[in-house]
């Protein structure tokens, strides 16, 4: 009974045949072990990976949302790295900073306001309202694609980086059967040939070669089966955040147009143009003509 415990059945069957195994077998087996390395790396640096961008992206998303400015976040200097959808954020508004910076628009409205809401209590009623001036600084349309440009960039590269490795798990699950079963087939084969030679086909003469060989076949098998439930685990995982990152692109692209880009129409742009010259001095102006000011209400 204690020689049971101390020798188990699985333990003795694995012994047993790896020192049986022909030198073609361990030389299988030996390669299966350094794929099985491989494999694990990449499941345990994935797996690491997939949870840092799962947590970070989290709470960017909160972070994210309690903004109402969409630049908040990146004038805030805020780092959520780990997270694709920020990296791809970062992208985005680093390359709209950009064109604030270097081309800006610069869009100037005239606001009329009720006296009530400004004026002093003492002079209420003595004027109905007033004009206030402000000046806000905008992207044009064209800047606009190259910031969508980036965007599109950004998603790419983290679908790549999120999708790296993930070649080694399906070669893994695929190959490491069949790179067993050439190590079994050609143990048979040795086995079978040797029992020719000798001219002894009696089951004790086949035993240990037929044994031997077919720990090539295990040994491919304890390859393939972890790699496949990480593999599917991982595919499942990179998916839904592809997906989520890909909603978050247009929402971002979104808010940033809506905030940041000059969307007036062109007769508005043509008369804004027109009164920076007159401003200048470089047209003069019809007489009696009035140029509508952008924005008036």
């Amino acid at each position: 009974m204690s020689y049971m415990f101390d020798n188990p059945l699985l333990a003795n069957a694995l012994s047993f045949a790896i020192e049986k195994a022909t030198l073609e077998g361990k030389l299988t087996i030996g390669l299966l072990v350094i794929v099985s390395f491989v494999s694990w790396t990449v499941i345990i640096n994935k797996s690491r990976q997939l949870y840092k961008s799962a947590k970070m992206s989290k709470r960017f998303f909160r972070e994210y949302r309690s903004t109402r400015d969409p630049m908040e976040l990146f004038n805030a200097g805020d780092d959520f790295t780990g997270s694709p959808a920020f990296e791809m954020y970062y992208a985005g508004a680093e390359e709209v900073a950009y064109h604030l910076k270097n081309n800006p628009v610069r869009v100037e409205r005239i606001v009329r306001a009720s006296a009530n809401d400004s004026m002093p209590e003492a002079a209420r009623g003595a004027v109905t309202d007033h004009f206030a001036r402000s000046v806000t600084t905008k992207i044009s349309n064209a800047s606009f694609e190259s910031v969508r440009v980036a965007i599109e960039r950004a998603v790419s590269a983290q679908q790549i980086s999120l999708e790296k490795g993930m070649i080694i798990l399906t070669t893994a699950v695929a190959g490491g059967p069949f790179i067993g079963l050439l190590g079994t087939v050609w143990g048979v084969m040795e086995t079978f040939s040797g029992i020719a030679i000798k001219q002894a086909a009696s089951l004790q003469a086949m035993a240990p070669g037929v044994a031997g060989a077919l720990i090539a076949t295990v040994a491919g098998l304890f390859v393939a089966i972890p790699a496949m439930f990480a593999y599917n685990y991982m595919v499942t995982s990179i998916r839904a955040t592809t997906q989520e990152m890909d909603n978050y692109a247009t929402e971002f692209a979104t808010s940033i147009e809506h905030a940041y880009v000059d969307n007036r129409p062109v007769s508005e742009e043509i008369a804004d143009a027109i009164r920076k010259l007159q401003t200048e001095g470089k047209v003069a102006a019809p007489q009696g003509a009035r140029v509508a000011t952008a924005g008036a209400v």
